[in-house]
């Protein structure tokens, strides 16, 4: 039997409220709602004279191959940080739900990188693999491999990758091993005993026990990969060599901040929010059914 939640004074509920409903409209409603308004108008670099467009921007937003470049880089960049992430996270958290000696530690160092922010992530990897002084990439030189991630549109991405990716883990990593501690030992030993061997264990009661968990980091990792890998990006490519980095939210900070086409800019952010939201919506529609909630 649920038990309701209740106040007795109303008031009490709308002052607990308060402050998230503060923030969220003042972080995000009011910044959105000025993007889309912005996005219908066409204004000078220095804000002398406004031109309503209607959707004009939008139309040639489409039109623009640099733009549908930075629409396939950013699907290739997605969906690579957010799978090599999710997955490298399962793995650790597996190992690290089994480690008898010295797990604290273990745990320990997995968690560090999560208080790294995006901008000091990629400049660590930027400097561990700069072409000229980079440790890393002096050992890929003596190997035979040759690395200039400044000049390699391939080598580019691929480093943002393994540097968001990297970002990333400790986050995943944290709840994996929380939903691993909360499935019950009984369940795994009585399969064990019926002859399960650890891989059957793991695909038939661990990871469906997990799946609230997955399905939750799927969403949240989606949202960091459109969003919050702009500094890593920032720090360690600028998009570049030419456009093989330049990813939306990138390409947004571009237009606007450096071509200064602020109806663009904010006719591309107006994009970027509704594929944000539309694919939070799909997967809600389509992998959460798959969720099995104990």
């Amino acid at each position: 039997m649920h038990k309701r939640v209740t106040f007795p004074e109303r008031w009490l509920a709308y002052l607990l409220l308060a402050p998230q409903l503060a923030i969220t409209l003042v972080f995000f409603i009011w910044p959105a709602s000025q993007a889309l308004w912005q996005s219908l108008f066409q204004q000078d670099p220095f804000g002398l004279s406004t031109r309503f467009v209607g959707l004009e921007n939008f139309a040639r937003l489409f039109a623009d191959p640099l733009y549908l470049n930075a629409v396939r880089v950013t699907l290739v960049f997605s969906v690579s940080v957010a799978a090599s992430g999710i997955a490298l996270a399962l793995l650790l958290a597996v190992m690290a739900d089994h480690v008898l000696k010295g797990a604290a530690v273990y745990k320990t160092l997995l968690i560090w990188p999560y208080a790294v922010a995006p901008a000091i992530a990629g400049l660590l990897w930027f400097f561990m693999f700069h072409p000229t002084v980079g440790i890393l990439a002096w050992l890929l030189r003596q190997a035979g491999v040759v690395w200039n991630h400044e000049l390699n549109g391939g080598q580019a991405m691929l480093l943002v990758i393994v540097a968001a990716t990297w970002k990333q883990i400790s986050y995943n990593f944290l709840f994996f091993l929380a939903g691993l501690q909360s499935i019950p030992r009984a369940l795994v030993e009585a399969a064990a005993i019926d002859g399960a061997s650890p891989g059957q264990r793991f695909r038939k009661i661990v990871f469906p026990l997990l799946s609230p968990t997955t399905f939750f980091l799927v969403v949240v990792n989606v949202v960091y990969v459109f969003f919050d890998t702009f500094g890593i990006v920032h720090a360690v490519t600028e998009g570049g060599p030419g456009q093989d980095t330049t990813i939306l939210v990138y390409k947004v900070f571009k237009d606007g901040f450096i071509a200064l086409d602020l109806g663009g800019s904010a006719a591309q952010s107006v994009v970027l929010l509704a594929v944000v939201i539309l694919l939070t919506v799909v997967q809600f529609r389509l992998l959460e059914r798959r969720v099995q909630y104990a």
